[in-house]
This record gives structure tokens, sequence and C-alpha cells, in this order.
């Protein structure tokens, strides 16, 4: 037992020496041509499935089962190929000097990445880092992608040296600052992808989003970051969900299990639109789903969502694949680096084949599953190598340039330009002319670096390619709409632009009538929204408990409309203006004021003419019939005083009728409040006499010597002078001016006279109806003196008129608004006015035209006696 056990430690020590004195296994896939200047590539073409290491064996060719191969990513090693060649068959760029490359496959692995990393520091073919032999030079610059783990793996080994990487595809997030500096990204900053896809949802006004990230830092950024930015601007996320992580080391069981969650949840979603964060091989996951829900049989079709794609990601899938439907793309719009269409790529690929390119060591491969054949003679379908690929579909390969491609093709030509300047300025500067080697060029990494910030030049296909300061290409970003064909091919249509280095207003531009949506929608724009929008006339209230895009809708308030949809709450309009009965618009409000033109003012005018005719006539009459006794009753001077008070009574209401202007607001208040003041002083003065005269007959009363004009005049005058005082300070400290009511009455614009001092107002009307009560108070005392001409009793009768009508007059003033408040106060002028004239000289005037008999002074004798 004890010599066995030695002897299997022996065994294994004897395995782990020999490993390192033998060759590590070879990267299969690489394509290599010398040349004085040279740039390597380290891409990924090829997938391959890696069965589990236990490290008690040598590595071999066994531990990898066949390779899963993406066509359409041969594309990125030709368009590299493509670059080079160009640059070589121009003599203006790089005289004298041939430009080589070095592509090798990384398998989307860190363990190749690096081993492809350090490959290239060593002599062809041989796994020596920093040992070569002959004339081979070092990669002047690397291009890697087109995801962020292979930039970032190889980032860790050439770093170290200086080397500058042009990163297309992904960038990495790097903690290593140091390394950053080596990176030439392909790319914009992703932060304004992140802001066109922020003004996208705000231009179509789709405020309810599902997100699908990968389970990566840049995932978590997103989610972390940017999401509580859309939040900011009124987009809400209903669901932020990952995609199964891609493994090939016997998961998928487990792959397959989250991703039929994340169907689920798709499907239940009631959001139209999803966000997908990815990379370039998230599409391959992508385009399983379909098929995932049609073989899980779910009610919802997925082909109805819009997805908005980032810019990383591109069309690829794997063989298994190629048969799959890919309409679920058909309307998807996705962002995508800037590129032109070049002629010269499409004709360079047309003249490649696997016969004449036996240095490539991805085309042969790439044959295989393109064309679904086989080099072997075994098999039935044998390739020729005279297969075309225009025959091929989009969805297997695409001959126009990809933004991708256009990427590593600007790249090399970055980096044949950089250098072309390098060579200039160190030709100028002769110090430095013992570095030359005759006319060749042998640049250290390093100093490529200078020469890349701030490089402009024009390519082959007509653009001006430029880079920042710091060395990063200076691009703008496309907007493209994707339309599938029922042949599984696809087309790419560019609808609209994002410029990072415009203004932020003007960043985004779109034509909406060129994109095409998916077939559920009718070729109508798809509505993404928690809910109905609110329309116009209402304002939207939050549901508690859900997030701000789920809402209530409410309509507005009295006074208040909402003219755009989801608006968050009503607005009054503009004073001059009312909400009309939809609540959605406002209507220019009607200036109005009591006018002579309509009908109510015409009637009032009307009456208060024909009262002041009739309270002339009867002036004239008592004029006429001065002489005769019931005339001279009761002071003929007061009579005539109070008919001339209430001829001016009646006509002063004119002055409430018409447009206010500054002379009637003057006016108004005042004259009526002096003329009915004057009045109802005459009526005092009137009962006052009555009953000191009746006093006055009494034997031996002192009251004969205050009968008379003297006591009948100092009563109204000193009444008078009262009530011209309050006025007085009334037009001297706040007199009454024209004025605007914008808001007692909803339609209409009130033109009126504000009385200034609502104080001094209420002082008049008080102090005339302290008179009034005053006047009723001695009138009703004096009612049953004996006397034939006793007026008491019939200016009981009109004071209680006249006190009934302004006490009415207060609270219907104060209840009503606009030209009603004015008629008002004129009806009640009129109707005050009226009830003293008729109460006081109806009786008088009956006696004076009808009964003269009894206006006589024998009658008035025979009466008494």
């Amino acid at each position: 037992m004890g010599f066995g056990k030695v002897d299997d430690e022996t065994q294994q020590f004897e395995i782990i020496t020999k490993c390192p004195t033998s060759d590590p296994l070879p990267i299969l896939h690489k394509y290599y041509q010398s040349g004085d200047l040279m740039i390597a590539g380290i891409m990924s073409q090829v997938y391959t499935f890696i069965n589990k290491i236990t490290f008690k064996e040598r590595p071999s060719a066994k531990l990898f089962d066949d390779p899963m191969l993406m066509t359409q990513l041969y594309q990125h090693i030709v368009a590299l190929v493509f670059a080079v060649q160009e640059i070589n068959d121009n003599p203006q760029n790089l005289p004298n000097v041939t430009l080589g490359f070095h592509i090798l496959n990384s398998h989307f692995v860190a363990s190749w990445t690096y081993h492809g990393s350090m490959e290239l520091l060593s002599g062809w073919d041989r796994l020596i880092p920093n040992y070569k032999c002959g004339v081979e030079n070092s990669p002047a610059a690397i291009i890697g992608g087109p995801n962020s783990d292979i930039c970032l793996h190889m980032a860790t080994v050439l770093s170290i040296y200086k080397m500058p990487q042009f990163i297309y595809g992904s960038s990495p997030m790097l903690s290593n600052h140091i390394q950053e500096e080596f990176f030439h990204r392909m790319f914009p900053d992703v932060a304004h992808q992140y802001n066109g896809i922020l003004q996208l949802l705000l231009h179509f006004s789709w405020m309810w989003i599902g997100v699908v990230t990968l389970r990566d830092d840049n995932g978590e950024r997103f989610v972390q970051n940017i999401l509580p930015m859309f939040a900011g601007r009124g987009i809400c996320c209903d669901y932020t969900e990952t995609f199964p992580k891609l493994t090939f080391s016997g998961e998928s069981m487990e792959m397959v299990e989250e991703g039929s969650k994340t169907i689920s949840v798709i499907m239940g979603s009631t959001a139209n639109v999803v966000v997908v964060i990815g990379e370039i091989q998230t599409m391959m996951v992508l385009g399983i789903i379909p098929n995932l829900a049609e073989t899980m049989n779910m009610p919802v079709d997925i082909k109805a969502k819009v997805w908005i794609m980032t810019a990383q990601m591109d069309f690829t899938s794997f063989s298994f694949q190629r048969n799959w439907d890919i309409r679920f793309l058909h309307g998807a719009i996705s962002f995508a680096v800037h590129s032109a269409n070049h002629l010269g790529f499409q004709k360079f690929l047309q003249k490649r084949d696997p016969v004449t390119e036996r240095e490539d060591g991805f085309i042969r491969t790439f044959w295989e599953e393109a064309f679904l054949c086989s080099f072997e003679k075994k098999d039935n379908d044998l390739c020729t190598g005279t297969e075309k690929l225009e025959t091929l579909p989009g969805s297997v390969f695409e001959r126009s340039m990809t933004a991708h491609s256009y990427s590593i093709y600007n790249a090399v030509l970055a980096v044949a330009h950089a250098s072309q300047n390098m060579h200039f300025s160190r030709f100028k500067h002769s110090v430095m002319m013992d570095e030359l080697r005759g006319n060749r060029l042998d640049p250290q990494p390093w100093q490529l670096h200078h020469f890349l910030r701030g490089i402009s030049f024009n390519n082959s296909a007509g653009e001006e390619v430029s880079f920042s300061q710091k060395g990063d290409l200076v691009t703008e970003l496309d907007i493209i709409n994707w339309i599938t064909f029922p042949n599984d091919s696809f087309f790419r249509v560019k609808v609209g632009m994002m410029n990072p280095q415009a203004p932020l207003s003007k960043r985004l531009s779109i034509h909406d009538d060129t994109i095409t949506w998916p077939i559920r929608f009718n070729q109508a724009q798809p509505l993404s929204l928690c809910n109905e929008n609110c329309q116009l006339g209402y304002s939207r209230t939050k549901k508690e408990g859900k997030q701000p895009c789920c809402y209530d809708c409410i309509p507005c308030p009295e006074g208040k409309i909402s003219d755009q949809k989801d608006m968050d709450d009503c607005f009054e309009c503009s004073e001059d203006q009312y909400p009309n009965s939809d609540k959605d618009g406002c209507l220019p409000k009607d200036k109005t004021f009591l006018s002579y033109g309509e009908p109510l003012g015409i009637s009032l005018a009307t009456f208060a003419l024909c009262f002041s005719s009739i309270t002339a006539a009867v002036l004239g009459i008592f004029v006429k019939h001065k002489a005769t006794p019931l005339v001279k009753a009761n002071n003929r001077n007061l009579t005539y005083a109070l008919l001339l008070s209430l001829l001016l009574s009646f006509l002063c209401a004119l002055l409430f009728i018409g447009q206010p202007n500054k002379l009637t607001c003057i006016l108004r208040q005042t004259a009526f409040g002096m003329i009915l003041s004057v009045a109802i002083s005459c009526i005092l003065s009137k009962t006052a006499i009555v009953v000191l005269a009746f006093m006055a007959t009494k034997p031996g009363s002192s009251m004969r010597k205050w009968l008379g004009k003297p006591l009948a005049s100092s009563i109204v005058l000193s009444c008078s002078l009262i009530q011209a005082t309050i006025c007085s300070i009334w037009l001297a400290t706040s007199p009454p001016f024209p004025d605007v009511d914008m808001h007692s009455m909803t339609e209409e614009i009130i033109l009126e006279c504000n009385e200034g001092s609502t104080l001094m107002f209420y002082c008049v009307l008080g102090f005339m109806g302290w008179l009034a009560i005053v006047s009723f108070t001695v009138a009703f005392l004096a009612r049953k003196l004996p006397d034939s001409f006793n007026e008491a009793k019939f200016i009981t009768f009109s004071m209680l008129v006249f006190c009934s009508v302004w006490l009415s007059f207060v609270p219907t003033y104060l209840s009503t608004k606009g030209k009603y408040m004015v008629a008002v106060e004129i009806f009640s002028i009129l109707a005050s006015s009226c009830g003293l004239l008729g109460c006081i000289f109806t009786p008088k005037c009956y006696v004076i035209l009808l009964r003269p008999k009894l206006n006589s002074r024998e009658q008035l004798i025979r009466i008494k006696n």
C-alpha cells in the first residue's frame, strides 16, 4: 500500500515537471502576414466548449469539443486585412514600408486571451515572451474586441509594454487607471449612448419600459446609475432582468431555466418597449428567447415588443440557430457607431476563397459553417471553394461593412497615419536619425500614443476620421431600424443620428416617418405606458403603492384646464380668459358693463326718464298752483326742493348706465348720496314743521318762535353739509375710479367703478339711512295729529317704502355681480325715489287736479270747524 502511494506521487511529479518544458496548446485560429510595421488583432470568432480540467494529465486537444462558430464575426478579420492591403497598395501611405498583421482568436475565454497576448510578445509560432530572432517586429498596436472581457484581459499583459490598444465593440470598466492610458476607444463614451436612449424614449413618449442587462459591471452600472436618471425624467422601469449567462461548461439546463424566468417576466409585462444592455454575443441569447417562448407555449407573441439595443450589440448567431425565426427583430431600434458603406470592401470580400487564402486560419472553418459543407473528402457535402458569399442570407453573413468592422478599418488607418506622422517627425528632427534603420520604421509602442492624440484624416470611404486629445475616436451614433424578411435576411435602415458634440437639445435627430414598427402595431407608433394617457381636461393623480408612471385620471376642477395629455395638475386660464366646457382650452372673456344697447339698460334708462318727466310735471303743477292752500301748506319752498331732489335722483340713475369713466365714477355715488340726502332732509324738515306747528297751537307754547323758514333751511343745510363733508373726505382720500373685475364672473370681464374706499361708501349710505330712520320715526309719531293738510301720514308711508328698499338693497347688492350689481343700485334709487314721489305727492296732485274744491281756504276752515 505504501509503495503504491509513493509510485502515484512520483508519476504526478513527472507529469508536472515535464509540462513546463513542453509547448502549450497552440491557438487554433490565427492569421499572420509579415511586414515592416505590424498590427495585431485579438478577436473572437469561435466559441469552444471546454471539458473539466483535472490537472492530472497534459493539456491536449481532447479537452476541447467541436468549436461553435459565429460566421458573422469573420467580417471583423476581413476588415483588418482589407485595411492593411489598402494601405500597402497606396504608395502615398507609409512609403517604402509594408504593413503586416497578426490576428489571433481568443475563443471569448480569458485564458486564451492571455495566451494570445503573450504570443504577440514572442517570436512567430513560438510562445517565448520577450524573445525574438531575426527581424521580427513587435506589434505597433493591438486591436481588441468585440466584447469588454477580451479587452480587459489583454490589457493586463499588454499595458505593461505600454502598447496602444484599440478597443472596438465594448469598452471595459477598468479599476486600474494606468492601463486606461493605453486604451484608444473606437466607441463614444457610453454615457452619450445612454443619454441617446433617454432622448429616444422621451421622443416617443415611452414612459413604461422593461430593462434586460448582462450580469456584468456594465449592466450593474446601468441599473445603479442610469436608471435613476431615467426616473428623474419620468420614465419608469417595470422590471430589470438579466440575460441567462452564456456558458459552455455543461450548465445548459440552468441557462434554459434562467432564460424561462426572464421570458415570463417580459411576457407578463405591459411594457411594449424593452431596453437591452448587452454586448455582441447578446444577440445570440436574444435569438433564443422567441424559440424558447414557442417551446414553452407562451400566449403572448414576443415579436410584439420594441427592442432598443445598444451599439455594442450586433447580429450574431451559432450554426444551430441558422434556421431560427429572426422576425422578433422586425421593428427593433438600435444604436451603432457611425459607419459608411465601403464599396471597395464588398469587392474585396468577393475575391476571398479558402483555396487561395491558405494563410487565413479562419476562412476554412468559416466556409464550412457558412455553406454547410466540409473540406474532408469523407463528407458528402464537399466544399469546392467556389461558393459565392452573395448567396448567403444576412443572418449567416453580411457583405456590407458593419459598424464594428468599420471601427476596425479606421483603427488600422489611424495606426498607419500616426506612424507616418511619427516617421516624418523623427526625420525632421535629425537628433533622432540614429534610430532610423534605412527606410524602415521601427517605432517603440509607447511613442505612438502622442501621435494618435488629436489625429485627423480622411478614409477611402470619403469620411473624416478624427481622434480626441485622449486618443479616442470622435464619432456620432447612428440610429438603426431593423427590418426582417421571410428568407432569414434583414436590412438595417438608418433613421436618425445621435451627435454627442451637439447641444443637448439638438443631439438626437430622428425621422419618425421612415421607421418600420413591429407588425402588431399596424405601422402606428407603439405606446408603452403603465396605463392610458390622461386626456385633455384631466390631470394625473398618483396611485398609492405604484410607480409614478402608474396613475389615475381625474377631471379638472371648476375654473381650471389641462391642454396637454398627462398633466400633473390643471391650471387656471389667464385673467382675460375662461375655461371652455371641456376644460381643455381657454376662451377670451367678453368685456361687459350695463350699456344703453341692451334690454336691461334700455329699460332702466326709460324708467329713469319717465319718472323724471313725471317729477318735472309734478313740479310744474305745484309751481302753477303755488298760491293754493295745499301748496302753501308745509312750506312751499321745501316742496320745491324735494321735487328738484327727486328729479335729480331719477336723472342721476343715468350715470350708472354706460361704460365707466373717471368722471362718471366720481359722480355716481357722491351725486346719488348727496341728492337723496337733500331729499330726505327736506322730508325731515317737513315733518318737523308739522310737529312744531301742532305744538305751537297750544296756548302759551314757546314753539312759535321756531316756526318759519329758518328752521326748515337749517335742517336741510345742516344735514346736507354733513353728507357733503363725508363725500369730500371720500373724494380727497380715496375717490372712486374706473376698474376691471377679472374674477367675479367666469366668462366676463366686468368694467366697473371701484368705490376706492368701501368704508366711505357705506358711511354715505349709513348717514342717508340714519336720516331716513329719523324721518320715519318723527313722521310715525306725527301721523295722527289733527290737521287738514297733515303730511305726516303720507311721509310715514313714503319713508317706510324708502327704508324697506334700502334695507333690502345691502344684501342684494352684495350677492350680485357685474352689471346686475349696478342694476340693483339703479333699481333701488328709482324705487326709493318713486316711493317718495308717489306716497307724498300723489294725494296732493289728486286734490289739485281732480278735487280742486278741496284746495280752498273755505274748505280748510270748514274742515277745521
